[in-house]
């Protein structure tokens, strides 16, 4: 069809900004992770203080860094469910199931932390520790904990399929960032078996973040990711942490779109988002994958590195792609 010389200039037409400022609060707050997620600050700070003042060490990292890194991710895990369940329908079934599993979510992530925290404070490890029967108990107390908060956020996501989230972009953000944060989660299990080295001279340890040398080598700073081996905290850290990256990413397209014209198209949005999701999806296997084969994140090689370059290019076809094909359209229909 021809396009009329007489239609207005597209930042005049009428568009789709997205929804207002006030749509993307939550009608309400979950009380405990919103608690959980305060408290964290403040461990954080006394972890914090741990690091620069304690001159103690467990595997070869300051012993109060794992338990500020919990502190941390869990602060940022509780405030995002709190914001999610916040956005169902306030007296709703769903959204009371989903305040019960954000309830015994949280109560899960506090017997993780009490137990991290309590092995920092002797001074030992607190993961894949079989030392004694104590330490075997309080190992499968924390990973119990684990599982109970991943089941609970399996029923979150579950719930939100039923629940309106705003436009289609947003809820497809909202939707994958939460599937994928479960399968972050879930990779942990990766670190739990026995690793070969381990078979052949046990020593009451049972599994390992480092693939193919043992932990406590060197590492990124602060992060601690192995610089010389594979790390499968790396692809498990990543992918659990989709849920705050993904529905960051819309509500910046949504705030961008005020301002910048391309962006007003929620069909454009939506796009992006799905690339945005499949792009993320791609790059927690390829770290997966990495891990496993005992490859540093500092020095992709081989099959990883090209498939590095190959996922860089098609994100930067695909992109361009949505943003000039679906204008061309837009511009046609005018």
């Amino acid at each position: 069809m021809k396009v009329s010389t007489d239609a207005p200039p597209l930042e005049n037409r009428s568009v789709e900004v997205g929804p207002s400022l006030s749509e993307r609060r939550p009608t309400h707050w979950h009380r405990p992770l919103l608690i959980l997620a305060a408290a964290m600050v403040g461990l954080a700070l006394l972890n914090t203080a741990g690091v620069f003042f304690d001159p103690r060490e467990v595997t070869n990292a300051a012993v109060w860094m794992k338990p500020l890194k919990f502190a941390l991710s869990i602060g940022l895990y509780s405030l995002t469910l709190a914001w999610l369940i916040g956005r169902l329908p306030t007296g709703s079934l769903i959204a009371r199931i989903a305040s019960v599993a954000g309830t015994i979510a949280a109560v899960g992530l506090v017997i993780e932390l009490v137990i991290i925290n309590g092995f920092a404070l002797v001074g030992e490890s607190s993961h894949f520790n079989l030392t004694t029967p104590l330490h075997e108990a309080l190992w499968h107390t924390m990973a119990g904990s684990i599982m109970v908060v991943w089941v609970m956020t399996l029923v979150v996501a579950a719930l939100l399929f039923f629940a309106p989230l705003g436009d289609r972009a947003r809820g497809v953000a909202i939707r994958a960032g939460a599937i994928l944060a479960l399968a972050g989660m879930a990779l942990a299990m990766l670190m739990t078996g026995h690793q070969p080295d381990q078979l052949g001279d046990y020593q009451d340890v049972v599994g390992a973040h480092t693939v193919g040398l043992p932990d406590g080598g060197p590492g990124l700073p602060l992060l601690g990711w192995s610089t010389v081996a594979g790390d499968l905290r790396i692809p498990h850290f990543i992918g659990m942490h989709a849920l705050q990256v993904l529905p960051l990413f819309v509500l910046s397209l949504e705030v961008l779109a005020v301002k910048v014209p391309a962006l007003r198209s929620a069909r454009r949005r939506l796009w992006l988002v799905l690339l945005a999701a499949g792009t993320y999806a791609a790059a927690v296997a390829l770290l997966t994958a990495q891990a496993l084969m005992g490859q540093s994140i500092v020095a992709p090689a081989g099959v990883i590195l090209a498939g590095g370059i190959a996922l860089t290019a098609t994100v930067v076809v695909a992109a361009v792609a949505i943003m000039t094909l679906i204008k061309t359209e837009t511009n046609r229909e005018a």
